[in-house]
């Protein structure tokens, strides 16, 4: 039936899907040409986001001087960013593209439920991070008792665990609602859907940006503290200290970009429901890419500002890893 009306309404503008039972939808048709661009351009974000990641997850993983609590949970995030790209996107992109889909599909609740569990996994980890940052800068003396590998290792678990399971969770109290349409955000309750905002994301983000605003109080005091002392043991310190400083300013960078690309849709998954599921599906589309192009991002900004991550990605780039043994390198 499809087929036929696809040759009747080729330069039409809709394209009728019926099922019975359900109803009809009636959606706009995507011209060959503009379909065949917006795979070219999804399938650059995935191929960008798969191995930008890869190059992060195997620059720590080879390299021993990487080998640092920090820099574990920075695996982590970059495993969730590397299955964003492998799983989410291709996903997104096949629904983008797809001429007709119904939300009783039981690929539309499998997206959901992945979506959602690295989304979580993500500010999660970013969470971790930022306490691993507030405790070496603001407790340094402390930190190597409170943040060790062992400790990074519990954190990762507990984070990977409960994102799986609030993912599912989410997704299973989700509703056939028995109509036809082209998003899958009505299989969800509203309650559902404002807890999973307020819950896995605003809550999080609020207390992730009181950590930083805390970190950069005290880093702030601590440079006024340095510029007044001249002591060479002091100095060695005060270069320490200075690093410790770039680095939560890079993470920083990284929470506050991810929180620039999901916060639009975390806010229209809020206000959804009040809008009785009209949102237009473009618009849904969108703010999705927009929030999932973040796990693209987060490489390129370990490259731009970490010199031993430029230094490790070039390695592996060139192919210098596989010439002899480098894991004990020193990065610069």
């Amino acid at each position: 039936m499809e087929s036929e009306l696809n040759k009747t309404n080729l330069f039409k503008d809709i394209r009728i899907c019926d099922v019975s039972g359900t109803g009809t939808c009636i959606i706009a048709i995507v011209p060959f040409i503009i379909r065949v661009l917006l795979y070219i351009f999804f399938g650059s974000i995935c191929v960008l986001t798969i191995c930008g990641n890869l190059l992060v997850i195997t620059s720590i993983v080879y390299f021993k001087q990487l080998h640092t609590p920090t820099n574990y949970l920075i695996l982590s995030l970059a495993v969730s960013d590397l299955l964003v790209g492998a799983v989410s996107l291709p996903f997104s992109m096949q629904f983008s593209n797809l001429k007709c889909w119904y939300i009783e599909d039981i690929l539309c609740k499998i997206q959901l439920s992945i979506n959602i569990s690295l989304c979580i996994s993500s500010i999660l980890n970013l969470c971790c991070i930022s306490v691993d940052r507030y405790y070496a800068v603001c407790q340094p003396l402390r930190y190597r008792t409170k943040i060790n590998v062992h400790v990074a290792g519990i954190m990762i678990l507990v984070n990977w665990s409960v994102s799986a399971l609030v993912g599912l969770g989410i997704t299973v109290l989700g509703l056939n609602r028995g109509k036809c349409d082209i998003t899958c955000f009505t299989i969800i309750f509203p309650i559902s859907l404002f807890m999973s905002g307020f819950f896995a994301f605003f809550l999080p983000g609020i207390a992730m940006l009181s950590i930083y605003l805390k970190i950069f109080l005290v880093a702030q005091r601590q440079a006024r503290s340095i510029q007044n002392t001249n002591c060479q043991s002091i100095k060695s310190g005060a270069y320490v200290s200075k690093m410790e400083r770039k680095a939560t300013k890079t993470l920083a960078i990284v929470m506050g970009i991810f929180l620039i690309c999901w916060t639009p849709f975390f806010l229209s998954l809020i206000l959804i429901p009040l809008n009785n599921y009209s949102t237009p599906a473009p618009v849904n589309e969108t703010l999705t890419w927009l929030g999932m192009s973040n796990s693209m991002m987060n490489p390129f900004i370990y490259a731009f500002f970490y010199s031993w991550f430029r230094a490790a990605f070039r390695m592996i780039i060139s192919g210098k890893i596989f010439q002899g043994d480098f894991a004990n390198s020193k990065l610069l």
